[in-house]
């Protein structure tokens, strides 16, 4: 039977504990959680567990946090061992060696959040919304050698709402692709999914965030800008500069008007900001350095930009 399937679960974030308990509760037999070694956070950088670890002890799974895989001689005799019929990797955050590409018979599968071969890379949700995208996904794949390369086993789509941010998108795609797995393994256990080659030359890549990528160009249009507002949430978040100091743009709105690039202007309790082709946005609410979250009033409030004053600059 399906329930039946011996497995090992690669994991590390919030985004793979879906997927964990949607294979324990369908009765698969996770036999060990492999997931990235406690990392020191926090001001008193104190160890903290990865979620996928939490989640693992919660259900009593077993769990094996190497520090490197793909020489580990112990960690190779260990997956060995338990002869599992499928690897599960969802957002483990290591490339995985041959050996362990070779070992099982139903392979390695990963659960990518887009829809192959669009957003290649650690960053799919993202960028997908940065890039203005209106529909995104999930597929599973067999792990190959390459980056998020391997064949297509299954995919579903789901819309990007106008305001959803990457933090809001996440957990929709998480819920949805832990069932997606599900899927995929009853379906190569069946004989019903078959493997298909990915289009590469339709291939496109979402590549790990930068700090940087959070800068905002206010050359760019107010649209580019509000997308990479919302895409990259919580980091590295959208920011700019106000008098020599970092300020976040927390969230902002479309505005028919032309204003000068990078040029602020107060009307009332409203703060515009012209950005590039004839474009501008109205900043609803800012974060300045070293002060908390406001509304754009308080902060004209509180600093009086002066007409003329840029952002950036």
């Amino acid at each position: 039977m399906i329930q039946s399937l011996n497995l090992v679960f690669c994991g590390t974030p919030h985004f793979a504990v879906p997927t964990l308990d949607r294979l324990v509760e369908t009765g698969f037999h996770v036999q060990l959680v492999v997931t990235q070694p406690d990392r020191r956070k926090g001001r008193g950088l104190e160890l903290v567990p990865s979620p996928i670890k939490q989640r693992a002890l919660q259900l009593g799974v077993s769990i094996a946090q190497p520090e490197s895989i793909k020489n580990n001689g112990a960690f190779r005799a260990q997956l060995t061992a338990l002869k599992p019929n499928a690897i599960i990797v969802v957002g483990y955050g290591r490339i995985i060696p041959q050996w362990m590409l070779d070992l099982p018979p139903l392979g390695n599968i990963n659960l990518h959040a887009s829809l192959l071969p669009k957003y290649r890379g650690a960053a799919p949700i993202q960028w997908a919304i940065a890039r203005g995208e209106t529909v995104t996904g999930v597929t599973t794949m067999k792990i190959d050698a390459g980056l998020d390369t391997g064949d297509i086993l299954l995919q579903q789509t789901i819309p990007i709402a106008p305001d959803d941010t990457a933090e809001a998108l996440a957990p929709r795609l998480a819920t949805v692709g832990a069932d997606l797995t599900v899927e995929t393994l009853r379906g190569l256990q069946a004989g019903s999914v078959y493997p298909r080659q990915q289009d590469h030359a339709q291939a496109t890549l979402a590549p790990i965030l930068k700090k940087e990528d959070g800068l905002i160009d206010f050359l760019r249009p107010a649209a580019d800008i509000l997308n990479r507002l919302r895409g990259f949430q919580p980091w590295p978040g959208a920011y700019s500069t106000f008098r020599g100091k970092n300020l976040q743009l927390r969230k902002g709105a479309a505005l028919d008007r032309v204003l000068p690039v990078f040029e602020l202007k107060t009307e009332s309790d409203h703060l515009l900001v012209g950005c590039g082709d004839g474009t501008a946005i109205e900043l609803l609410e800012v974060q300045l350095e070293g002060k908390t979250r406001s509304s754009a009033a308080d902060f004209i409030r509180g600093y009086r930009p002066r007409p003329g004053e840029k952002l950036g600059t």
